[in-house]
């Protein structure tokens, strides 16, 4: 895998859109026994290409088809979609890109792939660690979170919350708020209060619908209380993203506590690129800070600024979906899609510009150029960057002592190649590259360090919870 590191500067860090990516699947097909070396290299060529660029919507192994039955869909819908795209659901139109026979090629590719038997997990030979399965029957787990009592809460894209214990197994969570689980939108992130012990308070994320407009939303946080029956109860709003938008995709959504007691957020740029990362007066494209009780803090950057939304603590981000707090440094870590190419993991701080989209490591999924420039002054340049983009989901240090050897080491999913990644650091440099449950083919959704010091690791395709286990 490609990558590159920059200096930071200290001047100034599905998830699935539907039939996304799909123009390089034309070229996926695994290779095939040919006595022609020529055309053997070329399917090998074609194969790298999908994974390089069209898992993280769809899965290396074309998941996301299967789980969704999207290529039970007759030929011609899946024709036109290629051609003309559906830019609300993330997906560009490639009639221009492709020929009418590549698009065709690709739409049978779709429909004769073998689902049947392209993702089944390959045996773990890793000496270092095991897993196990703490929960299963789950789909696209997106949110966890722990309970001081050690159940564990998980949040469904679908919209299901459920809480899980060993005495029980998993029980539905009732008053869940309606979600627009549609593209990469539904029931996101769950965060407890620093202090839950005390008050009790449950944050969830989600991508709420707009009453004014029911085919427009975005994202929103809410806090609640859990009862005894598994009922969400005294729940408050907290935030809501605006402006409300049709597309449904880059929600962003992650969520954080510093040791202040401040709530740290991201929503994506809702798939408008050029409309709302470099301006303030919108919440897309931006992490934003909190109180607990969703009031702005009177030190955030843009309070007392003209048409500023006041929540906004950095801007120029597209799409974040990992957000983690060094536990070294304190320091706000994040990582954001890019689009082919230009994953970033980034270092937050306060009132600054991340670049998106006027710098970038990446291009157009098309191939083709939005930005010429990967640096400008005025705006930062992230830690790491990825080249093939690994379409990153979820992020956690490793603070505990459960496997030494990788304490204080960062953990990230990825979507696109089904792995979970270990990086080592040096200071705020990456210097080595791991990678973990590979075997598994399955999307990385979301990873957490448990009360007992173990990683936790959700996983799509067959929707489940593991446990790594040091051998």
């Amino acid at each position: 895998m490609k990558f590159s590191l920059a200096r930071r500067s200290y001047s100034s860090l599905n998830t699935w859109l539907p039939f996304g990516f799909m123009l390089l699947l034309l070229f996926c097909s695994p290779p095939k026994k040919n006595n022609n070396r020529q055309a053997t290299n070329q399917s090998s060529d074609i194969a790298a290409l999908y994974a390089n660029n069209c898992g993280g919507c769809h899965g290396n192994q074309l998941q996301r088809f299967k789980s969704l039955k999207s290529y039970q869909q007759p030929e011609e819908y899946l024709v036109k979609m290629i051609s003309q795209g559906n830019l609300d659901k993330g997906m560009p139109a490639f009639g221009e890109a492709l020929s009418e026979a590549q698009i065709q090629q690709l739409s049978q590719y779709i429909r004769t792939f073998d689902y049947n038997k392209s993702h089944d997990a390959k045996p773990h030979n890793d000496s270092t660690y095991t897993y196990e399965v703490v929960v299963g029957d789950l789909e696209i787990p997106w949110g966890m979170e722990f309970l001081p009592n050690g159940d564990l809460l998980i949040a469904e894209k679908k919209g299901v919350l459920s809480r899980f214990s060993k005495a029980k197994g998993k029980q539905e969570i009732s008053g869940v708020p309606a979600v627009r689980a549609d593209g990469q939108g539904g029931l996101l992130d769950i965060k407890l209060h620093p202090d839950y012990a005390e008050n009790g308070w449950i944050y969830i994320a989600y991508s709420y619908i707009d009453e004014a407009n029911r085919g427009r939303s975005n994202t929103a946080i809410i806090r609640a209380k859990l009862s005894a029956e598994n009922k969400l109860q005294e729940i408050q709003p907290i935030y809501r993203g605006v402006p409300t938008v049709s597309a449904a995709h880059h929600y962003g959504t992650r969520m954080v506590f510093d040791s202040a007691g401040y709530l740290y957020f991201g929503i994506g740029d809702r798939g408008q690129r050029d409309e709302f990362p470099q301006t303030l007066n919108s919440s897309n494209g931006k992490i934003h800070r909190l109180k607990d009780d969703g009031s702005i803090p009177e030190d955030n950057p843009f309070v007392g600024q003209a048409n500023s939304v006041t929540s906004i603590y950095s801007y120029g981000h597209r799409n974040p979906q990992g957000l983690a707090i060094h536990p070294l440094t304190g320091e706000i870590w994040e990582h954001e899609h890019g689009p082919k190419g230009g994953d970033e993991i980034n270092i937050v701080q306060k009132g600054l510009n991340y670049g998106w989209p006027v710098i970038s490591y990446g291009i157009n999924y098309s191939g083709t150029k939005f930005t010429d420039i990967t640096e400008k002054e005025g705006m930062e340049q992230p830690i790491h960057y990825y080249v093939p983009s690994i379409a990153p989901c979820g992020m956690a240090f490793l603070d505990s002592d459960v496997y030494p050897q990788w304490k204080y080491d960062l953990f990230i999913g990825s979507l696109s190649f089904s792995y979970l990644e270990r990086l080592v650091l040096n200071g705020n440099q990456v210097v080595y590259q791991e990678k973990l449950l590979e075997e598994l083919n399955s999307r990385v959704r979301n990873v957490k360090v448990g009360p007992d010091g173990y990683l936790y690791v959700a996983v799509e395709n067959p929707g489940r919870i593991l446990r790594l286990l040091p051998r």
